[in-house]
């Protein structure tokens, strides 16, 4: 997938070549083809959780993620998800394709899916990702924006087989994100707060002011489009999302900076210790290089440590303009792993 001689201005519709009609992927192995339905959740989170397995062994999908997507009024199943049976009725492939609902800036779509590891090396794969592109132009194609266009694929690193799919689909790696882990039996340092600045947990009360803080401290950052109310409400209403360790630092009645730690026990499972996850990390950017950050973090980490959790877990870009990795190493997180993101451009 490659942009077309004419720019941005141009309206995507315009740019974008696409089939008319899509058909599911066709492969010998799989008998049926079709688009989701919300009756289907269990079977995508069965092909998704059996291949985290594999691909990325220290965390698994949570079932609640892939039932949320059912509740999202932009996303049609239907037409954006092609999910595979054996003859006998078994889940053995899905993927999905999903426009971000903000196109403020860009109109970005992000392909997602997997094939179960006991189907893989007969080129379903292929197919599979072959009909998400083409789906993927189509998302493109239907709009009369005059926007950029990308098409965003995360891929584990040492998933070799997705990488080579990615590039022959004419994909390119863009980006890195590296996950840190801290032992929470280190000592958590405990920085001074500025007199102007009060630190709380996070309380419901907060949480339409948090997502402006949010939308605001990520309008710089690769990648990043504004999140709009229903899926921030997903986010802070879900089951893993922890009030209690997550930090917000207020200043004049303004959230300035916050620290959004979660809490998935079938990580534990498959990491091997009790841990939280910070989702989110950000300063808005009118108070960065105040050392809001290394307060808010602190604090969490301590709340984490005290609720007796033995691992914080974080992902960082690993170009971020904030230098984030730089302070994440001085907290104590040492890097783990890493995912790459594919991009194609129009």
């Amino acid at each position: 997938m490659t942009e077309t001689p004419d720019g941005p201005d141009t309206p995507l519709s315009a740019r974008v070549s696409a089939p008319e009609r899509l058909p599911h992927p066709a492969h010998p192995d799989v008998a049926v083809w079709r688009g989701a339905t919300v009756d289907d959740v269990d079977a995508i989170h069965a092909v998704i959780a059996a291949a985290d397995r594999v691909d990325h062994p220290t965390w698994v999908t949570p079932r609640e993620d892939v039932a949320d997507t059912f509740a999202l009024p932009d996303v049609d199943h239907l037409a954006d998800t092609a999910l595979g049976f054996t003859a006998d009725g078994d889940p053995i492939a899905v993927g999905s394709v999903m426009r971000h609902p903000d196109t403020s800036a860009t109109l970005k779509v992000h392909l997602d899916g997997a094939v179960h590891p006991r189907w893989r090396r007969r080129g379903i794969g292929g197919r599979l990702l072959a009909w998400q592109s083409d789906r993927a132009r189509q998302v493109l194609a239907a709009s009369d924006l005059a926007l950029p266009g990308e098409v965003h694929l995360y891929v584990h690193d040492g998933n070799d087989g997705a990488v080579v799919l990615a590039e022959r689909a004419g994909m390119t790696t863009e980006r890195w994100f590296t996950t840190m882990e801290r032992d929470m039996s280190r000592p958590v340092p405990e920085p001074d707060v500025p007199d102007r600045v009060s630190l709380y947990a996070f309380d419901p009360m907060w949480d339409e002011a948090a997502r402006e803080a949010r939308n605001d401290a990520f309008r710089d950052h690769w990648g990043s489009l504004p999140t709009p109310p229903e899926r921030w409400a997903q986010f802070t209403g879900g089951a893993f999302l922890r009030r209690d360790l997550s930090t917000l630092a207020v200043v004049e009645d303004r959230i300035v900076a916050f620290c959004l730690a979660s809490v998935n026990e079938d990580d534990w499972v498959t990491l091997g210790v009790s841990n939280s996850y910070i989702d989110l990390i950000g300063v808005v950017r009118d108070h960065r290089g105040e050392g809001l950050a290394p307060l808010v973090i602190s604090r969490t980490l301590r709340a984490i440590a005290a609720a007796g959790l033995e691992r914080a877990v974080l992902d960082v870009d690993t170009a971020s303009p904030t230098g984030a990795n730089a302070l994440y190493e001085r907290l104590g997180f040492t890097p783990t792993e890493r995912d790459r993101v594919f991009v194609s451009r129009f």
